[in-house]
């Protein structure tokens, strides 16, 4: 990895924003708003669907551990459907199959079609996760932390509107209609890239999508900064799946609140990302602050978590808001998968990479704390254990921090 490389590469002017690439700006925004509301609409409104169509207690369970496993698998497996398609029609059969996926939730007649539907869905989104970067990266290179904050942001939103109208949907509608009104959201981001298909010269000759290298997967297995930036991404991911599954079991057997209590203390932990999202991008773009966020990162864990273990009931709104702070590395990750390539064909590789291996451990992560939860008869170990996340999360962030290129290091060439 060479050592004098600049985070941002010098070459590239910036230009207003909208100048000739407005479709494509729109079309990403699109994308990002697409991305959660099927994993967010569903588990709010679960018991009337069971009452409905009897879903047994393996098939929740398999509901829930569905979307990073299919994030990891699809994550995977982009970079060669993006190869044989090209990006943007990529981005559209992902979002045709996401529409599908979405209204096909709403009419399944029983659970083994729920279950279908919802594959289509997540792996859908397995795509969509993976392209974003590389989207930016083609576009919108002389404004990679601008355009990344404002994915992010959307994604952040799109997270947590869903379950707030799932319910009042359902009361009204009924629970297909809760489930199936994302497929027209879908459909909308669908608009924009259909129409750059249609029209490529809309955007310029300059600003069309390359083709992903063969090599380049290869590549970034055998990098460092490949690695680096999946621990973070694990590390981030590992943490938020965990807080969703277990958080409001965990504050309310170590802190004593009520159930209204703990379902606003997790609504505080989901609300956290939109300042993250916010800033961390600009920040890490502009400025070069990679190690300053590493280490707010950090010390949100080590402070949120030894607060739940030692005193939980002194300021236990303190402690869930520093915890859902210290996932701040994933849009520190998705912006440093744009600042650690050159090209777009690197992007899009690195991102492959860097998700699927977050997602795989993530997707394990809540049961495997579940079972230790189990085992010892309390949160302190789990907690630990959670806690413990920070120190791979410092190391590889610090590495992650030097400047370099995925394209420019000499250990991955040969991989």
């Amino acid at each position: 990895m060479t050592g004098a490389i600049p985070a941002i590469p010098s070459d590239e002017p910036a230009r207003p924003l909208w100048s000739g690439r407005a479709l494509a700006l729109v079309g990403i925004l699109l994308v990002a708003s697409s991305l959660r509301t099927g994993v967010a609409s569903l588990s709010p409104i679960i018991s009337r669907i069971d009452a409905d169509i009897p879903l047994p207690p393996a098939l929740v369970g398999l509901l829930g551990m569905l979307p990073p496993l299919c994030f990891a698998v699809f994550a995977f497996l982009t970079p060669a459907i993006a190869k044989r398609l090209g990006l943007e029609r990529t981005v559209v059969v992902a979002l045709g199959v996401l529409a599908i996926g979405l209204a096909g939730r709403g009419l399944a007649p029983e659970a083994v079609s729920l279950i279908v539907a919802s594959v289509l869905v997540f792996a859908a989104v397995g795509v969509g996760n993976v392209l974003l970067p590389p989207l930016v990266k083609r576009y919108f290179a002389d404004r990679v932390g601008l355009v990344t904050t404002l994915y992010v942001s959307i994604i952040s939103v799109s997270t947590f509107v869903p379950p707030l109208v799932a319910v009042p949907v359902a009361d009204a509608a009924g629970w297909r209609v809760s489930l199936g009104e994302w497929a027209l959201v879908a459909l909308v981001a669908l608009v924009p890239w259909a129409a750059l298909l249609i029209r490529p010269r809309a955007i310029g000759a300059e600003a069309l999508p390359e083709e992903v290298g063969g090599g380049q997967v290869r590549r970034a297995l055998g990098s460092p900064i490949a690695w680096a930036l999946a621990t973070i991404f694990a590390v981030s991911s590992v943490n938020a799946y965990v807080m969703f599954a277990w958080l409001a079991s965990i504050v309310t057997d170590v802190a004593g609140v009520t159930s209204a209590q703990a379902g606003a203390l997790l609504s505080l932990f989901a609300a956290m990302g939109l300042p993250a999202a916010l800033l961390v991008p600009i920040v890490a773009a502009r400025y070069d602050r990679v190690r300053t966020l590493v280490s707010v990162s950090v010390v949100a864990f080590l402070l949120g978590y030894g607060g739940l273990l030692l005193a939980p009931d002194a300021a236990i709104w303190l402690w869930v808001a520093l915890i859902g702070t210290g996932p701040l590395l994933f849009p520190l990750a998705l912006v440093l998968i744009n600042l650690r390539t050159r090209t777009h064909e690197g992007s899009i590789a690195l991102s492959g990479v860097v998700q699927s291996v977050g997602y795989l451990i993530a997707a394990v992560a809540p049961i495997g704390i579940g079972l230790v939860h189990e085992a010892t008869g309390g949160w302190t170990v789990p907690l630990v254990i959670l806690g413990a996340t920070a120190v791979p999360a410092a190391i590889a962030g610090f590495l992650a921090a030097r400047p370099g290129y995925l394209e420019d290091d000499r250990r991955s060439r040969g991989a």
